[in-house]
Protein backbone atom coordinates (compact mmCIF):
# COMPACT_ATOMS: atom_id res chain seq x y z
CA UNK A 1 0.00 0.00 0.00
CA UNK A 2 3.03 2.31 0.88
CA UNK A 3 4.31 1.77 -2.78
CA UNK A 4 1.31 2.05 -4.61
CA UNK A 5 0.39 5.89 -2.38
CA UNK A 6 3.92 7.06 -2.93
CA UNK A 7 3.69 6.29 -6.56
CA UNK A 8 4.53 9.25 -8.49
CA UNK A 9 3.47 8.10 -12.68
CA UNK A 10 4.54 11.24 -13.86
CA UNK A 11 8.51 10.35 -13.76
CA UNK A 12 7.76 7.76 -16.33
CA UNK A 13 9.02 4.81 -14.46
CA UNK A 14 6.35 1.37 -14.11
CA UNK A 15 5.31 0.67 -11.45
CA UNK A 16 6.73 -2.14 -10.84
CA UNK A 17 10.39 -0.91 -10.65
CA UNK A 18 9.67 1.50 -8.18
CA UNK A 19 7.24 -0.86 -5.57
CA UNK A 20 9.79 -3.83 -5.81
CA UNK A 21 12.34 -2.27 -4.05
CA UNK A 22 10.03 -0.55 -1.33
CA UNK A 23 8.28 -3.34 -0.64
CA UNK A 24 11.14 -5.34 -0.38
CA UNK A 25 12.42 -2.41 2.37
CA UNK A 26 9.45 -2.64 4.19
CA UNK A 27 9.63 -6.14 4.64
CA UNK A 28 12.81 -5.91 6.17
CA UNK A 29 11.76 -2.91 8.21
CA UNK A 30 9.37 -5.99 9.50
CA UNK A 31 11.78 -8.12 10.10
CA UNK A 32 14.38 -5.35 11.90
CA UNK A 33 12.13 -3.89 13.73
CA UNK A 34 9.94 -7.12 14.68
CA UNK A 35 11.77 -9.99 15.03
CA UNK A 36 10.38 -13.14 13.66
CA UNK A 37 7.78 -13.59 11.86
CA UNK A 38 4.62 -14.31 14.65
CA UNK A 39 2.19 -17.16 14.06
CA UNK A 40 -0.53 -17.63 16.32
CA UNK A 41 -1.07 -20.21 18.76
CA UNK A 42 -3.98 -21.62 16.58
CA UNK A 43 -1.51 -22.09 13.29
CA UNK A 44 0.87 -23.65 15.37
CA UNK A 45 -1.01 -25.92 16.75
CA UNK A 46 -3.05 -26.60 13.79
CA UNK A 47 0.27 -27.45 12.18
CA UNK A 48 1.63 -29.77 15.22
CA UNK A 49 -1.63 -31.80 14.37
CA UNK A 50 -1.53 -31.39 10.49
CA UNK A 51 2.17 -33.21 10.99
CA UNK A 52 0.72 -36.12 12.99
CA UNK A 53 -2.24 -36.74 10.69
CA UNK A 54 0.47 -36.73 8.08
CA UNK A 55 2.63 -39.01 9.34
CA UNK A 56 0.41 -41.65 9.96
CA UNK A 57 -1.34 -41.12 6.61
CA UNK A 58 1.31 -41.65 5.01
CA UNK A 59 2.27 -44.95 7.14
CA UNK A 60 -1.38 -46.32 6.16
CA UNK A 61 -1.21 -45.34 2.55
CA UNK A 62 2.11 -45.49 1.51
CA UNK A 63 2.58 -41.80 0.19
CA UNK A 64 2.10 -38.27 1.29
CA UNK A 65 -1.70 -36.90 1.72
CA UNK A 66 -2.91 -34.10 -0.77
CA UNK A 67 -4.25 -30.85 1.09
CA UNK A 68 -7.47 -31.80 0.15
CA UNK A 69 -7.21 -35.47 2.09
CA UNK A 70 -5.33 -33.23 5.18
CA UNK A 71 -8.07 -31.14 5.76
CA UNK A 72 -10.84 -33.49 5.23
CA UNK A 73 -8.90 -35.52 8.46
CA UNK A 74 -8.53 -32.49 10.35
CA UNK A 75 -11.94 -30.71 9.17
CA UNK A 76 -10.62 -27.91 8.47
CA UNK A 77 -10.55 -25.73 5.47
CA UNK A 78 -8.24 -26.23 2.20
CA UNK A 79 -6.65 -22.28 2.90
CA UNK A 80 -6.28 -22.91 6.76
CA UNK A 81 -3.98 -26.37 5.87
CA UNK A 82 -2.01 -24.69 3.77
CA UNK A 83 -1.68 -21.39 5.93
CA UNK A 84 -0.29 -23.59 8.71
CA UNK A 85 2.00 -25.61 6.55
CA UNK A 86 3.65 -23.04 5.36
CA UNK A 87 3.89 -21.64 8.56
CA UNK A 88 5.49 -24.20 9.97
CA UNK A 89 8.16 -24.14 7.33
CA UNK A 90 11.38 -22.18 8.46
CA UNK A 91 11.64 -18.92 6.80
CA UNK A 92 13.42 -17.64 3.37
CA UNK A 93 16.25 -15.30 3.38
CA UNK A 94 14.98 -12.14 0.57
CA UNK A 95 19.02 -11.55 0.50
CA UNK A 96 21.79 -13.52 -0.91
CA UNK A 97 25.18 -13.17 -0.47
CA UNK A 98 27.60 -12.82 -3.94
CA UNK A 99 31.23 -12.24 -4.48
CA UNK A 100 29.99 -8.38 -4.45
CA UNK A 101 28.71 -8.36 -1.78
CA UNK A 102 24.67 -8.63 -0.47
CA UNK A 103 21.93 -8.84 -2.94
CA UNK A 104 18.21 -8.87 -2.92
CA UNK A 105 16.68 -12.30 -4.11
CA UNK A 106 14.69 -12.30 -7.17
CA UNK A 107 11.04 -13.73 -5.87
CA UNK A 108 9.32 -15.36 -8.44
CA UNK A 109 6.38 -14.48 -9.71
CA UNK A 110 4.06 -15.90 -12.40
CA UNK A 111 2.94 -13.31 -15.06
CA UNK A 112 -0.61 -12.13 -15.15
CA UNK A 113 -1.05 -13.65 -18.78
CA UNK A 114 -0.04 -17.14 -17.39
CA UNK A 115 -2.70 -17.13 -14.32
CA UNK A 116 -5.47 -15.93 -17.23
CA UNK A 117 -4.29 -18.47 -19.81
CA UNK A 118 -4.74 -21.08 -16.80
CA UNK A 119 -7.77 -19.64 -15.65
CA UNK A 120 -9.44 -19.63 -18.65
CA UNK A 121 -8.73 -23.71 -19.22
CA UNK A 122 -10.01 -24.49 -16.31
CA UNK A 123 -13.30 -22.64 -16.84
CA UNK A 124 -13.29 -24.17 -20.53
CA UNK A 125 -12.42 -27.87 -18.70
CA UNK A 126 -14.92 -27.26 -16.06
CA UNK A 127 -17.35 -26.34 -18.81
CA UNK A 128 -16.88 -29.57 -20.69
CA UNK A 129 -17.98 -31.52 -17.41
CA UNK A 130 -21.97 -32.19 -16.71
CA UNK A 131 -23.57 -30.20 -14.03
CA UNK A 132 -23.73 -32.96 -11.46
CA UNK A 133 -19.54 -33.22 -11.31
CA UNK A 134 -18.88 -29.75 -12.06
CA UNK A 135 -21.21 -29.15 -9.09
CA UNK A 136 -19.15 -31.88 -7.03
CA UNK A 137 -15.66 -29.74 -7.99
CA UNK A 138 -17.17 -26.28 -7.23
CA UNK A 139 -18.45 -27.69 -3.53
CA UNK A 140 -14.97 -29.35 -3.43
CA UNK A 141 -12.83 -26.96 -3.88
CA UNK A 142 -14.70 -23.64 -4.63
CA UNK A 143 -16.29 -23.59 -1.58
CA UNK A 144 -13.97 -25.64 0.79
CA UNK A 145 -16.85 -28.33 1.60
CA UNK A 146 -15.65 -31.48 2.68
CA UNK A 147 -16.64 -34.96 1.07
CA UNK A 148 -19.20 -35.92 3.55
CA UNK A 149 -20.83 -32.07 3.14
CA UNK A 150 -20.65 -32.34 -0.71
CA UNK A 151 -22.21 -36.16 -0.49
CA UNK A 152 -25.39 -34.86 1.73
CA UNK A 153 -25.48 -31.77 -0.76
CA UNK A 154 -25.41 -34.63 -3.74
CA UNK A 155 -27.86 -37.40 -2.33
CA UNK A 156 -24.64 -39.34 -2.36
CA UNK A 157 -22.06 -41.29 -0.14
CA UNK A 158 -18.89 -39.82 1.23
CA UNK A 159 -17.45 -42.91 -0.78
CA UNK A 160 -19.12 -42.12 -3.79
CA UNK A 161 -17.68 -38.68 -3.55
CA UNK A 162 -14.32 -39.57 -3.02
CA UNK A 163 -14.54 -41.98 -6.03
CA UNK A 164 -15.92 -39.68 -8.11
CA UNK A 165 -13.88 -36.62 -7.31
CA UNK A 166 -10.32 -38.39 -7.97
CA UNK A 167 -12.04 -39.34 -12.10
CA UNK A 168 -12.87 -35.99 -12.18
CA UNK A 169 -9.45 -34.96 -11.45
CA UNK A 170 -7.74 -37.15 -13.44
CA UNK A 171 -9.80 -36.31 -16.44
CA UNK A 172 -9.48 -32.18 -15.63
CA UNK A 173 -5.47 -32.84 -15.36
CA UNK A 174 -5.11 -34.63 -18.24
CA UNK A 175 -7.29 -31.83 -20.12
CA UNK A 176 -5.36 -29.16 -18.61
CA UNK A 177 -1.66 -31.24 -19.95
Amino acid sequence: MKAARAFDESRGLKFSTYAVPVILGEIKRLFRDGGAVKVSRGVKELYLKLTRIKDSFMAEHGREPTVGELAELCGESCEQVVEAISAGRPPVSLTVQTEDGIDEADVPVPSSEERILEELALSKALAGLDERDRLLITLRYFRDKTQTETAAALGMTQVQVSRREKKLLAALREKLE
